[in-house]
């Protein structure tokens, strides 16, 4: 079907105000199937209706989400892009794919979930870009979460107050104590199952972990670092992985006063998901969930007991001293984001996590990757801001 015909079609639908978006989703491993559970979650906004990958196994595992009949299956992404009953595409595939596969969706007159990392270098960010702004009906929304958990919004309205003063330090790690490895039932597999650990696909621990927290420090200072530093190495599982399992990641925004340190590693979980945000009046500290704000002691002696943060008009305090940012731990933060996708795709706006803010995102963790694979101190180039 032509994409006008398609757009016409969607656009119908969606005046009515009644049917479910009908989801083809493209990539059927972990993230794949895990976004698919959400959206069997909201069977009012989301009917998914046909699945790809070209792994069988991957297909046997994703129709067993069906709540009803089984799914359209297609191993070629573009054959389900042909499909005129697919209104919406998912895309969860190895992050060398993004590109290609998010370049046939737009060509196919599709509303697109992009999965972060937005694509795998720096021309293919700049190149989506172009084409999706010359399709502006389309939404775009890349899977950056963090965007839009009432936590996260919290925190960022937190900043923009000056409720942390001065904010000088980030200290970010996503860490685990695992091989980061997937089974393989078959060695000529290894490649395609375990992608994350091989260059020509992936862009290792700094795009499929770090990258969450590198766009939020983008979006809530509505900015991005200029110098990156890094150094890593395969410390941990010398097993032919080409991707760094021990990260450390320095970056610098100049504007702000910021030094924002990032790291990662495979053989710790101590620490687990750690963000803090400091300033010269208070430290946000947060897990993917619910955080903590803990003043400093000018703060205390300027403000008392006066909750600067809730709303209430005392702080309740934990045994280190700090208060609870929202009073219950918040849902899963893809919950909100497909929430979100929905509304957006209903009233034509721009999402929080769009195409221009992916596009920035990615390139951060591209000049990230090179400073650490190559050793060298790598800066933002003007050419790579776009509007």
């Amino acid at each position: 079907m032509a994409g006008g015909l398609l757009l016409s079609r969607m656009d119908a639908a969606q005046a009515a105000g009644t049917d479910a978006l009908k989801i083809g989703v493209i990539g059927c491993g972990d993230r794949g199937k895990g976004v698919m559970q959400v959206m069997n979650q909201m069977p009012d906004k989301f009917k998914i209706v046909a699945v790809c990958d070209v792994l069988d196994f991957r297909l046997t595992e994703a129709q067993k989400l069906s709540k009803g009949s089984p799914y359209k299956q297609y191993a070629d992404y573009r054959q389900l892009l042909d499909d005129a009953a697919v209104d919406v595409v998912l895309i969860a595939v190895p992050l060398n794919m993004h590109y290609p596969v998010a370049t046939a969706a737009l060509k196919a007159g599709k509303h697109l979930y992009l999965e972060k990392t937005m694509t795998y270098d720096i021309d293919q960010a700049l190149q989506l870009v172009k084409l999706a702004k010359s399709r502006p009906k389309q939404i775009v929304q890349v899977g950056h979460q963090y965007r839009y958990s009432p936590l996260y919004y919290r925190v960022k309205e937190m900043i923009n107050k000056g409720y942390l003063g001065k904010i000088t330090q980030i200290d970010c790690r996503w860490d685990r104590n695992g091989s980061w490895r997937r089974p393989v039932p078959d060695p000529s597999l290894e490649r395609q199952i375990n992608w994350r650990m091989y260059k020509e696909y992936s862009g290792g621990l700094v795009a499929e972990l770090l990258s969450h927290q590198i766009d939020f420090i983008n979006w809530a200072f509505d900015t991005h670092p200029t110098e990156f530093h890094a150094m890593g190495g395969i410390d941990i599982y010398k097993d032919g992985r080409e991707t760094y399992d021990n990260v450390q990641v320095m970056m610098r925004y100049p504007e702000q006063g910021i030094v924002g340190n990032f790291g990662a590693t495979c053989g710790n979980a101590r620490d687990g998901f750690l963000f803090k945000i400091k300033g010269d009046l208070g430290t946000v500290s947060m897990l993917t969930d619910q955080g903590m704000f803990y003043p400093e002691k000018q703060l205390l002696k300027e403000k008392g007991l006066v909750d600067g943060v809730t709303g209430a008009t005392r702080i309740t305090w934990n045994k280190e001293g700090g208060t609870p940012i929202l009073p219950e731990p918040t849902k899963d933060g893809t919950w909100y984001a497909l929430n979100a996708f929905f509304e957006k795709i209903q009233s034509g706006q721009l999402p929080d996590s769009n195409i221009f803010t992916g596009s920035r995102t990615a390139i951060c963790v591209h000049l990230a990757n090179r400073a650490l694979y190559n050793k060298e101190i790598v800066n933002w180039k003007d050419e790579y801001t776009v509007s």
